[in-house]
């Protein structure tokens, strides 16, 4: 990805107590250079249009934190609107000092001019945060929304590919690239997956012998695995891994079942394993939407995410446990048992992973879907993730939430959410809501 840009834009007038502006600016400026490598901040404040236009005309940012250090006309807002069209943060001051003399700032009347303007020109949600920059939830939020806005910029150079189509009756994974690049600026590429199962049965043992070293290196007990499973097992991942690294792929879904037990004769679960591992998010039965989501999370955690589905609730826990076949990425294993190897809970043919998943303080449940109408929408649900063993044949978590796990279940179940989610490694709900605001998605929040 292209380096990413903040342009910090204080505007004001010169009638208010510049003194307490002239902190606050150098305080702002100061907190945003923390926060990111690249910004962009004016020598000093913007407290006339020209100088305002001056500044605009030699940036090009990919978020602007506009901020009132001072009052400022509308007319103002509307330069930057009328320029731009990257995400904004609209930053009101709080005012420093309350003692019954002047008004030193009067930010938050400037805040609800420039909002105001912003409902002219823009459709997405604004992004607005009150606070003093030394404030800790003054931090937290314009943190979380410089990670969502690099994210949105990251999706556009996204390549997802779609191996293979979605089985029967699990359509709600099938994407259109159209729709794909219109709303999240992601391409989305596809490729049938028998030609990944004829690319793997081209390749000679000795073609495929690093990568069955690679996986033995992460998995527990592959060694148990039948000679020729274990064997293909390393064809398909180097089949996979080399379109990948051919095509810049940053994210995958995959068809899995049937073809890959009748027309290939091995899972390609283990594989996806390992894939998201090296940074790909995968995700199996064709989710492209699974995938997105998944990648997306990776992003803002730095950590692989958990795909699967919800199978169980247990009302006295407050937990709702997520399962696969065995998908998940060998790093997510607890630590007690290692990322073990197994079978296919139904077609009874390995390597699939077997293993729960090891706990976390902090998570987040969510996952990109539609509406009944079609419109994209954005699941998100706060928990943390249990250390409990594995709960069923292949891959678990368990995942004990913020809000009533069984009212999210009811009240998810009627709202008509897809069957697969994602789980995320940390909390980023304060990044995905501002993500889906600048995505003009609905967000759902359980």
């Amino acid at each position: 990805m292209e380096n990413f840009s903040i342009a910090y834009v204080p505007i004001g007038v010169p009638t208010f107590h510049l003194e307490s502006a002239g902190e606050q600016f150098k305080k702002s400026a100061s907190l945003l250079r923390e926060l990111c490598d690249e910004v962009a901040v004016p020598e000093e404040m913007l407290l006339s249009i020209d100088k305002l236009d001056a500044f605009l005309d030699g940036i090009d940012p990919d978020l602007i934190v506009l901020q009132n250090v001072t009052f400022a006309n509308s007319a103002y807002a509307s330069e930057v609107l009328a320029k731009f069209d990257c995400p904004i943060l609209l930053w009101t001051l709080r005012e420093p000092v309350i003692d019954g003399g002047r008004l030193r700032l009067n930010s938050l009347t400037g805040a609800y001019s420039a909002a105001n303007t912003y409902r002219y020109f823009r459709k997405e949600p604004l992004q607005f945060v009150f606070g003093a920059p030394d404030e800790d939830k003054t931090r937290t939020t314009v943190n979380a929304v410089i990670r969502a806005a690099k994210i949105k910029k990251q999706l556009k150079s996204l390549n997802l590919v779609s191996v293979g189509h979605t089985p029967q009756g699990f359509g709600f994974g099938r994407a259109m690239d159209a729709e794909l690049l219109k709303t999240f600026g992601v391409r989305l590429m596809s490729i049938e997956a028998r030609e990944l199962i004829d690319r793997a049965k081209g390749y000679s043992g000795e073609e495929v012998e690093e990568y069955l070293k690679r996986a033995e290196g992460s998995m527990v007990g592959l060694d148990k695995t039948p000679e020729k499973n274990r064997n293909d097992f390393a064809r398909l991942f180097k089949a996979y891994t080399d379109f990948v690294k051919e095509n810049n792929v940053g994210a995958l879904s995959s068809r899995c079942w049937p073809d890959f037990f009748t027309a290939f004769g091995t899972p390609v679960c283990a594989v996806l394993a390992l894939l998201n591992d090296l940074g790909v998010s995968s995700s199996c039965e064709a989710d492209t939407y699974g995938a997105l989501t998944m990648y997306i999370a990776q992003q803002l955690t730095g950590m692989p995410a958990f795909f699967g589905d919800p199978v169980s609730l247990d009302e006295n826990e407050n937990t709702i446990t997520f399962w696969h076949c065995g998908t998940a990425a060998c790093s997510l294993a607890r630590k007690d048992t290692g990322a073990e190897v197994g079978v296919h809970c139904n077609r009874k043919i390995g390597p699939t992973m077997e293993f729960g998943c090891k706990p976390s303080e902090k998570a987040t449940i969510c996952r990109i879907g539609k509406d009944s109408d079609g419109k994209f929408r954005l699941f998100i649900c706060k928990g943390e993730i249990l250390d409990k063993p594995k709960q069923f044949s292949g891959t678990s978590i368990v995942v004990k939430t913020v809000g009533n796990a069984e009212n999210t279940v009811l009240t998810s179940v009627k709202d008509g959410w897809e069957p697969h989610f994602a789980v995320a490694y940390d909390d980023i709900s304060a990044e995905l809501k501002a993500l889906g605001e600048m995505l003009n998605i609905e967000i759902c929040e359980y």
